[in-house]
């Protein structure tokens, strides 16, 4: 409306309606305007060394900000990435993760940022109730495991001197365990539901995708089994004879399947 001024406007508001407004629009005052970037990174370090890491992200995003263009706000970023993963927040730790390899991919922190990503991945916390369910990481979703590979992969395949290249290897032994005992879970899954021509393809899936894996031997033992109830004779037959050559003392022949008491991935 032309000419429509706000005192008339502000007429019409009662003035204890007027506080409020005036209530609602005090800003938060920053106990950091005052502080040089090193103080601020200082306070960061202090709240991350004793568990702070909620506190610490914002802090590390102030300092980013401050010290943009310098090696501080870099290692800011690093920081972040790991307060983000100490916090519990995996996703934003990755993309924090992932703009810091974007922006800055001659780092001399690539091969830790490589790392980080590989460990938020890894993931082998199985959470509160896992001692109760005896879940074990191969009946979980293996999409974080694949990722998690990948990054400790490309980290070995790049710094192969890197100081944390002997724990990545390490941790990838322990994924491809995981994924090859995913899915031998999954034929274990379909045979004892009656599904043998499913249980044969997961059991054979895991034997062509990967090698020298403790789940091949359950896996052959799956197929043994289908191949029997199936009255597939010969296929049983040819199969046992490679399960008896590759393992020759397997349990699986004179005892069946193995109790579910203990987690297969308790190694660790």
């Amino acid at each position: 409306m032309p000419g429509f001024k706000l005192s008339v406007l502000f007429s019409w508001i009662p003035a204890c309606s007027l506080v409020l407004l005036g209530a609602c629009s005090t800003t938060a005052v920053d106990p950091t305007a005052g502080w040089s970037p090193n103080k601020i990174y200082a306070e960061a370090k202090d709240e991350m060394s004793t568990g702070g890491y909620e506190k610490a992200v914002p802090l590390l995003e102030k300092l980013e900000g401050r010290a943009a263009g310098t090696p501080l706000a870099q290692q800011a970023q690093i920081d972040k990435a790991y307060a983000q993963y100490k916090a519990g927040d995996a996703i934003q730790s990755v993309a924090t993760l992932d703009r810091f390899m974007k922006l800055h991919p001659a780092s001399p922190a690539i091969d830790y940022a490589l790392y980080l990503k590989g460990l938020v991945n890894f993931n082998d916390d199985l959470g509160l109730f896992s001692a109760f369910t005896q879940q074990d990481l191969a009946e979980r979703d293996q999409k974080a495991a694949k990722e998690s590979f990948e990054s400790f992969k490309d980290l070995v395949t790049r710094f192969p001197d890197s100081r944390y290249a002997v724990d990545a290897r390490s941790r990838m032994d322990y994924v491809i365990t995981s994924l090859a005992q995913s899915e031998v879970y999954v034929a274990n899954y379909y045979y004892h539901r009656g599904a043998y021509l499913a249980a044969i393809n997961r059991a054979q899936s895991a034997i062509a995708e990967y090698q020298g894996v403790p789940a091949l031997e359950e896996a052959l033992f799956i197929m043994i089994k289908s191949y029997d109830a199936l009255n597939m004779s010969e296929m049983r037959d040819d199969t046992r004879r490679v399960l008896e050559k590759n393992y020759p003392n397997t349990p699986y022949l004179t005892q069946g399947f193995k109790s579910k008491t203990q987690p297969w991935w308790k190694f660790w």
